[in-house]
């Protein structure tokens, strides 16, 4: 089976083909709710883009022209994150909307720097309403929150055209998602490099098109490969073994709680998180840190998980910055399980109750990232009954 596009990738490569002025063609594409509410914020914003298959072609030439733009970013953490900054460029006002659960997300990295330079920045909860023009500047980011917020303002200096500088404060945490943001500026045409560890150049530079395909997603790939651990045979196919996504580093961390009870650190990878558990609850357990992030996704992904487990008799440890999760045997005892409203979760569940049996609800979530999951699954063999 093929691993889904990279939804990391393609919110990158839709934003760096609406910055770059001219039309791009972006192939290999896949619409889960994220990668539309990334589409609706660019065309919000002034761009048109046609969606013809698994090809989406960018025109940008009305980009960043609305008069009064509302952004609807769904429940997209990365929509959210990436948009902010851009607005930020209007020097007018722009209204984002998006879910509760998103907007109660961290944002203080924006909101902080909205506050020191005069900006508005207002979230009642259901829409963030912001006004302001950011400049080429030296920005200087926490290191320990999402890199999300790195690479938005690495996208919204693009967009400036001119000398800026990002100083990421350390520790660094997620590294190779803004490894991926210079990879897909740079096939723009984009100068965008680390001076050092901790320090982003962006250079002035003139952007140009570029048409490509997406490279296959390791976050979705690994609920796929999962099932090889609990006796299935499963080859997945379209991952580009070259590629910088982080969650690549998922194949070796399946091995080691294979072998073992391993301990792991997730701090550059915390959307492997869900299935990382789940495989390690069906094996001999294992120890994870950096794990403290797993609070701020789309539901808390620890809690959300040890409750799940413990319906079928299991559950996790929870310490300082790390989750155990201990040897456990587990069974199905009747109650249905539930989602929380996260596709890391419905999917981490899923891969459980192929080997043990069961019921869950809410899996509507997968739609967020990957809404074939289920067909895929079911064609791989799983026995997958719709109540």
């Amino acid at each position: 089976i093929d691993a889904p596009p990279s939804k990391s990738m393609a919110h990158r490569y839709l934003i760096g083909a609406a910055l770059s002025g001219q039309v791009c063609r972006l192939t290999g594409m896949a619409y889960s709710q994220d990668i539309l509410a990334t589409i609706d914020c660019l065309r919000a914003l002034g761009a048109s883009v046609v969606m013809s298959g698994d090809t989406v072609t960018v025109d940008p030439h009305g980009f960043m022209q609305a008069a009064h733009p509302v952004l609807d970013c769904r429940e997209s953490g990365s929509t959210l994150r990436f948009f902010i900054p851009l607005a930020l460029c209007l020097g007018r006002t722009v209204i984002l909307r998006g879910s509760r659960r998103l907007l109660s997300r961290p944002l203080d990295v924006y909101e902080d720097i909205c506050h020191e330079y005069g900006f508005t920045f207002q979230n009642n909860g259901e829409s963030l309403t912001l006004c302001g023009r950011l400049t080429a500047d030296t920005y200087r980011v926490r290191g320990d929150v999402s890199s999300q917020f790195i690479t938005g303002l690495i996208l919204a200096l693009v967009y400036r055209g001119q000398e800026a500088t990002v100083e990421i404060l350390p520790p660094f945490a997620s590294r190779p998602y803004v490894e991926l943001t210079l990879d897909a500026l740079a096939d723009f045409g984009a100068h965008v490099s680390f001076a050092d560890a901790h320090t982003i150049r962006i250079q002035a530079a003139p952007l140009h098109a570029f048409n490509g395909r997406m490279e296959g997603d390791y976050s979705n790939a690994a609920f796929l490969d999962a099932f090889n651990y609990i006796g299935s045979s499963v080859t997945v196919g379209n991952l580009n073994p070259a590629s910088r996504q982080g969650d690549r580093v998922y194949s070796r961390y399946f091995e080691q709680i294979a072998a073992g009870s391993p301990t792991l650190d997730i701090t550059d990878c915390p959307d492997l998180g869900p299935v990382l558990f789940a495989l390690a609850a069906l094996k001999n357990g294992a120890t994870f840190i950096g794990t403290d992030r797993l609070r701020d996704k789309e539901s808390d992904r620890g809690a959300a998980m040890d409750h799940e487990l413990r319906k079928l008799g299991g559950g996790l440890i929870f310490g300082n910055n790390t989750v155990t999760v201990p040897p456990q045997t587990l069974r199905y005892g009747g109650e249905v399980l539930d989602g929380h409203n996260d596709h890391r979760i419905v999917m981490a569940l899923s891969v459980i109750l192929s080997a043990i049996g069961g019921s869950i609800h809410g899996v509507e979530a997968v739609r967020k990232s990957y809404p074939a999951f289920f067909d895929d699954i079911q064609r791989l063999g799983a026995k997958v009954e719709w109540i």
